[in-house]
C-alpha cells in the first residue's frame, strides 16, 4: 500500500478546514499544512489533526507556497487539498482502494472536480479531471530498443475518485489582484495565465475588472504574432470594453473581426445582443442572440452559448409583443444546463 502526504496551503479558512480534514482522516498517513498569514483561527483547527504546520511569507505566488509544501513531504505520493474541498464516504472508499491497488510506474493520479459552475470558478465544467496526488520521487526510466531516450512524460491514471468543491464565498477579487501583481512584476502573462484571466473576467468579472484589464488586452491585440485561439480572446474581452465605454468604433471594429472569418465567439455575439438591445433594436438583437445560443461557440464562458442570450431572446420577444415565442424561449432557458454543451 502506497503512502499519501497531504499537502495544504491556507489563509483564513476556519469555516472550511475542519470539514476537510475530517474528510482526509484515514486517508493522510501526513498532514501539512503551510499557511500564509493567517489572522483567524485556522492554525489552531489545523492543530488538531496534525503537528506539521509551518509559516510561509506570502508573496502572491502561489506555486512558491505550493513547493514550500512539496518540500516537507515525506511519503510516497503527495495529495493537493484545498480547504474548501469534501471528499464524501463513497469516494473515500474508492481512494483506499486506490491506496491499495496503485501501480508503482503512476506518477499522477488524476480525479474528478465536482460542483464547478455552482461558485462561478474559472472553468466550463460541473466536473472534470484534475491532477490531484503525485509521486513524491520520480524515477527516470530508459525507452526504446534503438535511439533509445528518457521518458519524460508522466504516467497518469485517471480515477474515479470525485471531489466535492464546496467554497464559501468566490475567489475573483483576489485572482484580478493576482493578475495585476504579475502584469506589474513581468509586463506579460504566459498563455495558460492570458487564457485564464480572459475567462475569469467573462465568468465572474464587473465593469471595473474589465476596463482594469483593458490596456492589457489591447496592447496584446497590436502583436502581430498572436494564434487565433489568442485573437479570439483578446477581441472578446475588447468587444466588452468597448461596448461598456461606449467607444462604437471600436466595439465595430473588434466584433466585425471576430465573426469575418465566419467562426464568431458566442461571447461577441452577445455583446452585439446586449448592445441592440440597448438601443431598443429587439429585431436585431434576436438576430446576435440567436447567432450566440446557437450558431457559435463559446470561448470563455459556456453561458454564453446557452442560458444567457436564451433568457434575452425571451426578454426581446417579450417587448416585441410575442408571447409564443417568449414562452418558447423561456422554456428553453429554464430547462438549460451545462451538460447539454458538454
Amino acid at each position: 500500500m502506497i503512502t499519501i502526504s497531504v499537502c495544504m496551503i491556507v489563509k483564513n479558512e476556519e469555516k472550511v478546514l475542519a470539514r476537510c480534514l475530517d474528510s482526509l482522516q484515514g486517508l493522510a498517513d501526513e498532514i501539512i499544512v503551510v499557511d500564509t498569514g493567517s489572522t483567524d483561527n485556522t492554525k489552531q483547527i489545523a492543530a488538531r489533526y496534525t503537528d506539521k504546520i509551518y509559516d510561509f511569507a506570502w508573496d502572491h505566488d502561489f506555486s512558491a507556497a505550493r513547493n514550500y509544501s512539496f518540500s516537507k513531504a515525506t511519503m510516497d505520493y503527495i495529495y493537493v487539498a484545498d480547504a474548501d474541498e469534501v471528499i464524501d464516504d463513497q469516494n473515500r472508499r474508492r481512494f483506499l482502494l486506490l491506496k491499495q491497488e496503485l501501480l508503482p510506474e503512476i506518477e499522477i493520479v488524476q480525479m474528478k472536480y465536482v460542483n464547478q459552475l455552482a461558485f462561478n470558478t474559472t472553468y466550463n465544467f460541473d466536473k472534470e479531471y484534475r491532477p490531484k496526488l503525485y509521486k513524491r520521487v520520480r524515477n527516470f526510466i530508459w525507452v526504446d530498443p534503438i535511439h533509445e531516450s528518457v521518458l519524460l512524460s508522466p504516467v497518469v491514471y485517471d480515477s474515479d475518485i470525485e471531489i466535492m468543491h464546496l467554497p464559501t464565498s468566490n475567489h475573483a477579487g483576489r485572482d484580478f489582484d493576482t493578475f495585476k501583481r504579475v502584469l506589474q512584476k513581468n509586463g506579460s502573462l504566459s498563455p495558460k495565465l492570458y487564457a485564464m484571466y480572459a475567462r475569469e473576467l467573462y465568468i465572474a468579472g464587473e465593469e471595473k475588472d474589465f476596463l482594469e484589464a483593458y490596456d492589457y488586452f489591447r496592447h496584446f491585440a497590436e502583436e502581430e504574432n498572436c494564434s487565433e485561439r489568442e485573437r479570439k480572446i483578446y477581441e472578446c474581452i475588447l468587444t466588452r470594453c468597448a461596448r461598456l465605454t461606449n467607444n462604437i468604433p471600436e466595439f465595430i471594429k473588434y466584433s466585425l473581426h471576430n465573426i469575418a472569418d465566419g467562426k464568431g465567439s458566442a461571447e461577441v455575439c452577445y455583446e452585439l445582443g446586449e448592445y441592440y438591445k440597448e438601443q431598443k433594436d429587439y429585431k436585431e438583437a434576436i438576430i446576435w442572440y440567436y447567432n450566440a445560443a446557437y450558431e457559435t461557440e463559446c470561448e470563455l464562458n459556456i453561458h454564453y452559448a446557452g442560458d444567457y442570450p436564451l433568457k434575452q431572446l425571451a426578454e426581446c420577444y417579450h417587448m416585441l409583443g410575442n408571447a409564443e415565442q417568449e414562452q418558447a424561449f423561456r422554456s428553453y432557458y429554464e430547462s438549460w444546463s451545462v451538460e447539454d454543451k458538454e
